[in-house]
């Protein structure tokens, strides 16, 4: 069964201008308003509280060259966030993370420990690392490229843990064609199918695809939903036309969710939906796609009470 955490970060985010700050961290109680967490309580979901981040300061004049936005307080809760997260999955049930932005995945790799694969769901890879790009600061739009080992160690190898996830055992759906870095990303992952791609083959047989890469493991399910197309979901930070429709999503989600060890939903933005209606949108998708999560799947047997000490 489905443990319901809280991950309200913004903190791998740049501002939305300068001296602002992201509206991500308001998304699980929006969320929880949209009817989220009722509806998945009713059908055997426990609420296992929130992780709250440190505060979010724009550091863009202060930062050193070298380490990302608000880094410290990015690792502090990825690795309080990851004991809880180990914790759950130690007691037989599947994490469901409400995020928050997705340097979320930082906290779900150390977490698992390189046991699981991955699937990322995404508009974008988030695969900008110190070695395509010189402007690495922000791990939301990083977050795939630290999860596979390709960041700066201060948060891709985090306590020796890294790499979080075996590139060949990496998934990305959802990219759009013209994303900067989905050649390198097909080179380095085990499978990529870009939104435009996954909608020609179908979500069915999108979904087979991915198993069959990651094998028999688990792996963790990480939805941004900026992958939706913004004509259904404009409330993110980077939109980008040319994503997929909510139908196609929760079909999506409802083949992938059950065969994962948890997962994870980032990048709404409340600030940008004020009369709440994308909250419930996305409430809708989640409660319907992702209500099986965890049903398929056996838990890593390397995550057990024992184990998850050193977090």
């Amino acid at each position: 069964m489905i443990t319901l955490l809280s991950a309200p970060s913004n903190l791998g985010l740049r501002p939305p201008e300068p001296g602002s700050v992201p509206g991500t961290s308001k998304a699980p109680e929006a969320l929880r308003e949209a009817g989220l967490f009722r509806r998945l309580i009713v059908d055997g979901a426990v609420d296992g509280g929130a992780v709250l981040p440190g505060r979010y300061v724009d550091d863009d004049i202060t930062r050193a060259a070298g380490h990302v936005r608000n880094e410290a307080q990015l690792i502090d809760h990825a690795r309080r966030l990851a004991r809880r997260i180990a914790g759950v999955i130690a007691d037989g049930r599947a994490p469901l993370v409400i995020g928050g932005d997705c340097s979320l995945l930082v906290a779900a790799g150390l977490a698992l420990q390189n046991n699981a694969g991955l699937v990322h769901i995404d508009g974008h890879t988030d695969f900008r690392h110190p070695g395509n790009s010189d402007l690495c600061a922000s791990v939301a739009g990083e977050d795939l490229a630290a999860a596979v080992g390709l960041h700066w160690s201060a948060v891709a190898n985090i306590d020796g843990r890294g790499p979080y996830f075996s590139p060949a055992n990496t998934v990305h759906i959802g990219c759009r064609e013209d994303d900067h870095h989905a050649d390198e990303v097909r080179r380095f992952l085990g499978l990529v199918l870009p939104a435009h791609r996954s909608i020609e083959i179908g979500m069915t047989e999108t979904a087979r695809a991915a198993r069959t890469t990651i094998g028999s493991a688990g792996y963790w399910l990480h939805l941004d939903v900026d992958v939706l197309d913004p004509i259904f979901m404009p409330a993110v930070d980077s939109p980008d036309s040319g994503g997929l429709d909510p139908e196609q999503l929760v079909e999506l989600l409802k083949a992938l969710a059950p065969g994962a060890i948890g997962g994870q939903v980032t990048v709404f933005d409340p600030d940008l939906d004020p009369d709440g209606r994308h909250a419930t949108l996305l409430a809708e998708i989640i409660a319907v796609g992702m209500a099986d999560l965890g049903q398929q799947v056996k838990r890593p047997k390397q995550l057990t009470k024992d184990t998850t000490r050193w977090l």
